[in-house]
């Protein structure tokens, strides 16, 4: 039996004050952010079948945060170009901006190689994940299928409509069991959800494998595949699945600013997908209409920064490399990642993380895994990588 915690009681508890938002921000986030919260008998937040996430105690007092590495945020954007844009912009923020989004969507479909009817813009890819699983499974039948450690947005909306979920379980290796969801897939299912690089798993799925699945299955129920983390994949054999697209492969592909751009905060992304695919998604909610003026301009500016995206992936791997480093020096044993995270092994329950962390003023994310205790950790600043590197050394 899982018992249920509603928003307004985590309100009342504090563990959404300013402290409690801090520690645990993905408690609020979302369409469905006033859908009840189910905890299985132990306390936990759970996530699937698999996957357990633990909180902080409602009565703990934070300190000050030194190393935010909880949500997998760029630590050094938004980029000076995209700040330059919106303070140059903001004087015309009382105007809509249809004009100047559909210039960016220009902008975006020459990045893509396609039509800029292909291309659905949202504040943030988030924002279009559960639009889709709105549409889709809005008449509350249905099933989604999708691989279990997934990014859980869309899978929570479409449950939260009366959608079915049949959650697959990872490979040996973390990547995506392609056979098993293929073979998941019946009269029922309406959405397969492909998140790669995963999350919160880091691993990542072969590209020509990803081609061949999605390819294959598209043709008998769309494929959504969620890109936000692909800029990231130093040294992955990974594709994008954009290119399916020239062969009329009903696959969608979401994308953000939020990660390679640094731009989580101003809040835009965009999804692509065939036209006939897309209206029927503008049937019923419109794309675009959340973003606003100073982030179209934001977002193309930052589209032209490549340096800085160049610099974000430069610095994101020596971090990274240096955690990896410090992980085998105290003997974890990491899942290789193509993020701006890293999910790792622990000897020390979850909630025990989350606490001493904490009160070294390091955040990070802790789950149960197969009832065994797991940390994710963001890449930050090598700075905020050696705040959690001591802060580990002391748990060790």
């Amino acid at each position: 039996m899982t018992q249920k915690m509603d928003r307004r009681n985590l309100l009342k508890s504090g563990l959404m004050a300013i402290g409690g938002m801090t520690l645990a921000p993905h408690l609020s986030m979302g369409a469905f952010s006033n859908t009840p919260l189910s905890l299985d008998p132990e306390n936990r937040i759970f996530r699937s079948p698999m996957v357990r996430e633990h909180f902080l105690p409602n009565d703990f007092k934070a300190p000050k945060i030194i190393a935010k590495l909880n949500s997998n945020e760029n630590p050094y954007g938004p980029p000076m170009s995209a700040q330059k844009a919106v303070a140059d912009s903001v004087k015309n923020g009382n105007r809509y901006a249809w004009k100047e989004m559909y210039d960016l969507i220009d902008k975006i479909a020459k990045k893509e190689g396609v039509p800029a009817d292909h291309i659905m813009m949202g504040p943030g890819s988030s924002d279009l994940l559960e639009k889709v699983a709105l549409v889709t499974f809005m008449n509350g039948k249905g099933n989604i299928v999708s691989a279990d450690p997934c990014y859980m947005s869309l899978v929570q909306v479409a449950k939260s409509v009366g959608a079915t979920w049949k959650p697959v379980p990872c490979t040996a290796d973390w990547s995506h069991d392609l056979k098993a969801m293929e073979a998941a897939i019946d009269s029922e299912t309406k959405l397969v959800y492909v998140c790669n690089p995963n999350n919160p798993t880091g691993a990542i799925t072969k590209g020509q494998d990803l081609v061949d699945f999605c390819s294959r299955v598209s043709e008998k129920v769309p494929v959504f595949v969620d890109e936000a983390y692909i800029e990231l994949a130093v040294g992955a054999d990974t594709k994008s699945m954009v290119s399916l697209l020239s062969q009329k492969k009903n696959v969608i592909v979401a994308r953000t600013f939020s990660k390679i751009m640094g731009m989580a905060g101003i809040r835009v992304g965009y999804m692509v997908a065939l036209p006939t695919y897309l209206a029927t998604i503008n049937k019923i909610t419109r794309g675009g209409m959340g973003i606003s003026y100073t982030s179209i301009f934001a977002a193309s500016a930052s589209m032209d920064d490549s340096a800085f995206q160049d610099n974000t992936r430069k610095l994101n791997h020596e971090a990274k490399l240096y955690l990896y480093e410090n992980l085998d020096k105290l003997g974890y044993k990491y899942i290789p990642s193509y993020t701006n995270f890293v999910l790792f092994p622990i000897s020390i329950t979850g909630k025990e993380l989350l606490t001493k962390m904490s009160e070294k003023g390091v955040a990070v994310r802790s789950f149960d895994i197969q009832n065994k205790p797991w940390c994710r950790v963001s890449i930050g600043t090598m700075d905020e990588m050696k705040s959690f590197v001591g802060a580990l050394n002391q748990l060790s």
